[in-house]
């Protein structure tokens, strides 16, 4: 089957190409390139620039008439979305819904949304949240995702499109690009194998759910395997807080160097977590990769992104 990937070239969308292609179907990534890399790509995968607010996209979609589509292409900075509340529900609601109305035309035959657990939940009354735990999103970020998730529910009344929306929790992994798709490993780990001084926003106590790229993306495959619809937490239900993080990844780098720490940034909740046994029932998908082993591997990844860096860590 022919299977379309928005955002394809960004660090989780080629995992999920991997894991299509893994299967033996047909991948067509659909990237603008704003923070996604030609190279994350097998070369089996085509890819085409396109934005997918574009008409051009829309028809793109409608012309290929895949059997399947995964929509990972986003607005992802919790940070940015506060301070551009416009530009994130141009991009992760207007986006979508360009989508949506050419999947709907092309007779798409399931439609897999990447949502967020990490954001959609805002500040939690249980640990680790469950999906039916109310939808309280203190960022723009989280509304929108929210906001796509009612949309899905829309498309599937009103047109029998099926859907399955995978709440990630907070994904990093190898391809993880610090600089256009926001993550504190990502960042933390570039930075380590470079050299420099990590800052800590806040008091480094907030706590988050981290979950393995690679895992996320056999999650995306494995829903548009099976028959279920609607919302599916994909997470480790493990909280692991900022300073505890930065102890793992500085040891995986082989840095004794000690964090700074600055003023908490706006828009960021305290505590994360998100329960996955909905995933396993439904799915049969729980994550294999565990904390420090994919921190070693994602510390790896930078090393060999960044040669220049060997023997460049700060003193002891």
């Amino acid at each position: 089957m022919k299977v379309l990937v928005t955002g394809g070239a960004g660090f989780i969308g080629s995992h999920v190409c991997d894991a299509f292609l893994a299967a033996g179907h047909e991948v067509v990534a659909l990237d603008d390139l704003s923070s996604g890399r030609r190279e994350n790509l097998d070369p089996r995968v085509r890819l085409v620039e396109l934005d997918i607010r574009s008409p051009e996209a829309a028809r793109l979609l409608e012309r290929e008439k895949p059997g399947a589509i995964c929509h990972l292409a986003a607005q992802m900075d919790v940070r940015r979305s506060v301070e551009d509340p416009r530009f994130d529900a141009d991009c992760n609601i207007l986006g979508l819904l360009n989508m949506l109305e050419a999947a709907r035309k092309a007779k798409v035959r399931k439609f897999l949304f990447s949502s967020t657990g990490g954001a959609i939940y805002g500040e939690q009354e249980v640990f680790p949240a469950p999906e039916g735990h109310p939808t309280r999103p203190v960022s723009p970020y989280g509304v929108s995702k929210a906001a796509g998730e009612l949309y899905l529910g829309y498309f599937r009344a009103q047109y029998g499109l099926p859907y399955v929306a995978l709440r990630y929790a907070n994904v990093y992994g190898p391809r993880q690009n610090p600089h256009g798709e926001a993550g504190v490993v990502a960042i933390f780990g570039e930075q380590l194998v470079s050299g420099k001084r990590c800052t800590i926003f806040g008091t480094g106590r907030q706590t988050r759910d981290f979950v393995f790229g690679p895992d996320v993306a056999r999650a995306n495959h494995l829903a548009f395997e099976r028959d279920f619809v609607g919302a599916v937490n994909i997470g480790t239900g493990i909280e692991t807080d900022v300073n505890n993080l930065y102890r793992m990844l500085a040891e995986a780098a082989g840095s004794k160097a000690e964090a700074v720490h600055a003023e908490a940034k706006p828009g960021e909740q305290m505590r994360s977590s998100i329960d996955s046994a909905l995933a396993k029932k439904v799915l049969g998908w729980e994550p294999a990769v565990a904390l420090a082993d994919g921190l070693r591997r994602t510390v790896e990844y930078f090393r060999r992104s960044h040669p220049e860096a060997e023997g460049s860590l700060p003193p002891v």
